[in-house]
């Protein structure tokens, strides 16, 4: 928290002037400046921030806000010095190292909610392969040859990852500090453990292959439904009842793999 002192300090600066109004009946804001450089003069933004930070991104030109963001700022090229993005370098152009810190929404230039377009996160994904496959980089000095089999498969990680309902909402409650139990959830309702073991006593029991269609059917349709009360409960920020969807999630994912090995094997 930035105390009352420091930010009359910060005042003094005609760039963060307008911070005034985050100010008010005495309560000081959680409010957070990045400096920013656009067109050669200095930019400022701030944001009101309930949970989390928010992290300053500058995207061609244009400075945008995401909350929760734990992309960097202000990156220097390893090789030249020059401001630096992501992937490249925008004066040299080499291969930059990876952030480990970096989000994998920020990776794959998406916003941070759950419900994502699944076509234009492809979309991304083979873009940054074709720019970062290590085949690019066979006449590249050997850091650089590095780099690029570390960027590309730290792309690769976030778009499986995101790629997902189920491996997205456990990356979005882990940025949170949410972690789920591995096995049996305790606290799971005990009329919702008794529906998935039906479930998987059923599947278990049959005999064709329309039989294990209707099971997938209706499991997918289960999966649907968690999917759509997850996104309601990310965005109002309930993470507790995410959580607890999650849980139920994994263990109807497990049973929709269940049904497709069943189909593979020819019933």
């Amino acid at each position: 928290m930035i105390t009352l002192y420091r930010l009359r300090f910060l005042l003094t600066s005609d760039g963060f002037k307008h911070a005034n109004k985050f100010i008010s009946n005495g309560q000081l804001l959680n409010l957070v400046l990045f400096p920013c450089f656009a067109s050669g003069r200095a930019v400022s933004s701030y944001r009101k921030v309930n949970n989390g930070v928010s992290h300053c991104n500058t995207v061609k030109g244009h400075l945008t806000l995401k909350t929760f963001s734990t992309a960097t700022v202000n990156k220097l090229c390893w090789k030249c010095g020059s401001s630096a993005e992501l992937f490249f370098c925008s004066s040299c152009n080499v291969i930059q190292p990876p952030e480990d810190k970096t989000s994998y929404f920020d990776i794959m230039n998406c916003e941070q909610k759950f419900s994502l377009d699944t076509q234009k996160l492809q979309k991304r994904f083979l873009e940054l392969q074709r720019a970062l496959h290590p085949d690019n980089f066979c006449q590249k000095s050997s850091k650089e040859q590095e780099y690029s089999e570390e960027q590309s498969a730290l792309v690769n990680k976030a778009y499986r990852t995101l790629q997902k309902p189920l491996s997205r909402a456990v990356y979005m409650l882990e940025l949170q500090g949410v972690l789920l139990e591995e096995g049996t959830d305790a606290s799971a309702d005990p009329a919702f453990l008794l529906e998935v073991m039906e479930i998987n006593e059923s599947l278990a029991e049959t005999r064709s292959q329309d039989e294990v269609s209707a099971i997938g059917r209706a499991v997918r349709g289960k999966l649907k439904d968690l999917t759509e009360q997850m996104n309601s409960s990310l965005n109002k920020g309930d993470l507790l009842t995410a959580k607890e969807l999650l849980a139920q999630m994994k263990y109807f994912t497990n049973i929709e793999e269940k049904v497709k090995d069943r189909i593979t094997e020819g019933y």
